[in-house]
């Protein structure tokens, strides 16, 4: 009986340390951005947007932020993934000019873009959109924008750690927007 019952008790245990290691949202507690895709169509990711599609990268736009506002930062993760205990980074993106209201459909898998943008790391080590290719069920892809009173001093290909270290401080306003998908 011991036996069967150490693995049931080990997930106990790993499942009660997950939690005790979560932190607040970046950014909670500032004001709101309306954040707002057509690529997201009643709370569906159309397909052309992940794995079983082109996986290009979504639209997004968003209302005026903060007037102190001098760029914007990008984080989109599988709040599914890892059976709960974490999340997956599907795209990173910082250093959007602050007078952006949207990104365009199909942004390219680069690590500097045009206008001065950098894309990091998703968490397939690559640089650029990574399209929702859920296994199993409906997950959530969480879209956070955020508002910041600088440009972030990051090399291009940076991580989510990175980007989210570099982020304390500097938040004025976030916005969040949640797309499902199922494959």
């Amino acid at each position: 009986m011991k036996r069967k019952m150490a693995p049931l008790a080990f997930l106990v245990v790993f499942a009660g340390l997950a939690g005790c290691h979560r932190t607040a949202p970046l950014g909670e507690g500032t004001p709101a951005l309306t954040l707002t895709s057509s690529s997201i169509r009643s709370g569906n990711i159309e397909k052309q947007f992940t794995c079983d599609g082109g996986e290009t990268s979504p639209e997004l736009a968003w209302t005026a932020p903060p007037a102190k506002t001098q760029s914007f930062a990008l984080i989109v993760i599988d709040r599914d993934a890892y059976f709960g205990f974490g999340s997956f980074t599907h795209w990173l993106l910082f250093n959007l000019p602050a007078e952006k209201r949207e990104i365009p459909e199909g942004l390219p898998k680069q690590a500097q873009l045009p206008d001065g943008s950098r894309q990091g790391q998703n968490d397939f080590d690559k640089t650029g959109y990574l399209g929702p290719c859920p296994p199993t069920s409906v997950h959530r892809y969480v879209f956070t924008l955020y508002a910041l009173d600088s440009r972030l001093n990051l090399p291009a290909a940076a991580t989510k750690k990175q980007l989210e270290e570099a982020l304390k401080g500097h938040i004025l306003a976030r916005g969040q927007l949640i797309g499902r998908y199922h494959r």
